[in-house]
């Protein structure tokens, strides 16, 4: 039978942030690792940076050995609501008018500096001309 745990959003979670406050998401669980800080291997500085938002990947990434992983389970107190925001805060969705200003702002500057290539080409060809008369 499964055990009923505390569900926090991100949102929560996020503003748990500081080195007297601190919690961090890692596989949808929430951790309470306030206390831990100053024994942090790495020190407090790479955790506080993995506050407010997923991080699973900074936390496999470090190669955390088993006894790290089991030291973990002892500072959960939750689990993330995923139902209520299926997006994760730190993502961005783009949409069509952002393509397309970014696509107007590549069309603007190609139209801004053609005369940088032309005046390459031209001069090529001018140099090219000499060259062969030179000759």
């Amino acid at each position: 039978m499964p055990t009923l745990t505390k569900l926090y959003t991100m949102q929560e979670a996020s503003q748990h942030n500081t080195k007297d406050d601190c919690w961090v998401v890692i596989d949808d669980k929430v951790y309470d690792v306030t206390s831990y800080l100053d024994e942090h291997p790495g020190g407090d500085d790479v955790v506080l940076v993995a506050t407010g938002k997923d991080a699973t990947d900074d936390f496999e990434d470090a190669g955390h050995s088993e006894s790290a992983k089991e030291l973990m389970q002892s500072f959960c107190i939750g689990e993330l609501d995923t139902s209520s925001s299926p997006v994760s805060p730190e993502l961005k969705i783009s949409t069509n008018k952002e393509t397309t200003g970014y696509s107007q702002k590549l069309m603007d500057l190609t139209k801004q500096y053609w005369t940088i290539p032309v005046a390459i080409v031209g001069i090529s060809v001018v140099v090219g001309f000499l060259y062969m008369y030179k000759k």
